[in-house]
């Protein structure tokens, strides 16, 4: 019915294929970086980047099976801590000479009060930090292979974020809704300054780009914290997009041919959308930006 192809919302047209070119996507055991994983198996090489290994070596074999590609690939990565993102990094920049498509899928939702393995706010650890310093460790092979893309996956719930950085943290106040939304935020606005300063120092001909999106309101396991959310989730499922529906925006921003030169912006439903004013603020994404790089004892200049 219309209704339910109104929910769908937009799909990615493009037929690029990606032979000879090696995409990450990051937790692609499950949900939309699954979908994701599968639609981008049919164009090139995927490595699935994940925690559980069990899980994403189940998502790749059935994804080999699918599409015939045996070039997908499973590594693992803990975005949870600081030391298992940089071996993963050292891995794959021993083993592939190539990367041409990056895409930070993974993230975590509505969890209790919990930290990371090097005392991160979860949310904030795993959506922001987690892929903060994965960027940086593949920036230099992602600049080798250009035209290159980043792909930020962040969420309409940026709207409801802020960033705090007298509590980045969340020790003097938490609410796991709103850490959510903080973390989403802080995706739009390392999106917005990452590719300001691609473009200052790798210039546009080179078809080097960061873009962030919204995927819509997807039936996956994210919500599996919270009760009320999975409860909510299961009632109004029809009104809710499938986890292929729902990768059709980073599948948009992987490949559409239309964006090799369209850098900082933001997506929903496969077309840019509207950013609230907090993820449009230059000087809080500088900040975010030196304090992320503090954080995680990186120079990234």
């Amino acid at each position: 019915p219309s209704c339910r192809r109104y929910v769908a919302g937009g799909r990615c047209k493009s037929t690029a294929r990606l032979e000879g070119k090696v995409v990450v996507i990051t937790g692609a055991n499950t949900g939309i970086g699954k979908e994701t994983a599968r639609d981008l198996a049919q164009r090139g090489k995927v490595i699935i980047a994940c925690r559980d290994i069990a899980k994403a070596e189940a998502a790749a074999s059935e994804i080999r099976a699918e599409t015939g590609n045996q070039e997908v690939i499973v590594k693992k990565l803990d975005l949870a801590d600081t030391k298992s993102i940089r071996e993963f990094a050292e891995k794959f920049l021993a083993e592939e000479k190539e990367l041409h498509i990056l895409i930070n899928n993974a993230g975590v939702m509505l969890c209790p009060y919990s930290k990371t393995a090097d005392g991160f706010e979860m949310h904030l650890g795993v959506n922001h930090l987690g892929h903060f310093l994965l960027t940086f460790l593949l920036l230099e092979r992602l600049k080798q292979s250009a035209p290159a893309r980043i792909v930020n996956v962040s969420s309409l719930a940026h709207h409801g974020g802020r960033i705090r950085f007298h509590d980045l943290h969340g020790e003097k106040c938490y609410n796991r809704g709103l850490a959510y939304c903080h973390s989403k935020l802080a995706n739009v606005l390392f999106t917005r300054e990452l590719a300001r300063r691609l473009q200052g120092k790798f210039q546009r001909q080179a078809g080097f780009t960061a873009n962030a999106l919204h995927p819509g309101s997807v039936y996956s396991e994210l919500v599996r914290h919270s009760f009320v959310m999975t409860w909510l989730w299961k009632i109004f499922s029809f009104f809710l997009k499938t986890p292929c529906e729902g990768a059709q925006t980073s599948i948009y921003c992987a490949v559409a041919e239309e964006l090799d030169s369209v850098t900082g912006q933001y997506f929903s439903d496969c077309q840019p959308a509207y950013v609230s004013p907090r993820g449009r603020d230059d000087e809080t994404a500088k900040k975010l930006w030196s304090v992320s790089c503090e954080l995680l004892g990186i120079q990234w200049d």
